[in-house]
């Protein structure tokens, strides 16, 4: 069974950094690429960062590119997000997700497995 288990969310004010990580289980973690989402009350689950196989392909969305960093430790099956500069409009509930491609996607329907979500909250 496939378990994903964000953590890392919590309060922060606007300038501030969080660093979030994903604990993988269940699948051969370094076959499957990695990736970031976040959902926001009211709007729909938005990509924000993914990562290859190896880690040294990388994606972002244009919204979080230069403050949000991706990376992967396959020794240790998780991945993390490293966030600085944080804004208010980066409150959300950040999922990661994995799938067994070597290249990851953009679209939530790409990824078949989702962990339960870690909330950050940035205040202004």
């Amino acid at each position: 069974q496939v378990q994903l288990v964000e953590s890392g969310g919590g309060w922060v004010q606007a300038g501030g950094s969080l660093r979030l990580s994903c604990a993988a289980s269940g699948l051969t973690f370094s076959t499957n690429a990695m990736g970031w989402f976040r959902q926001a009350p009211g709007k729909e689950r938005e990509f924000v960062a993914a990562i290859g196989w190896t880690g040294r392909s990388t994606y972002y969305a244009d919204s979080v590119k230069g403050r949000f960093t991706i990376s992967r430790d396959n020794a240790k099956n998780t991945v993390y997000l490293q966030m600085n500069s944080l804004k208010p409009e980066d409150t959300a509930v950040y999922y990661c997700a994995a799938v067994p491609r070597v290249v990851p996607g953009t679209s939530t329907g790409g990824y078949p497995y989702w962990g339960q979500g870690t909330q950050v909250t940035v205040s202004s």
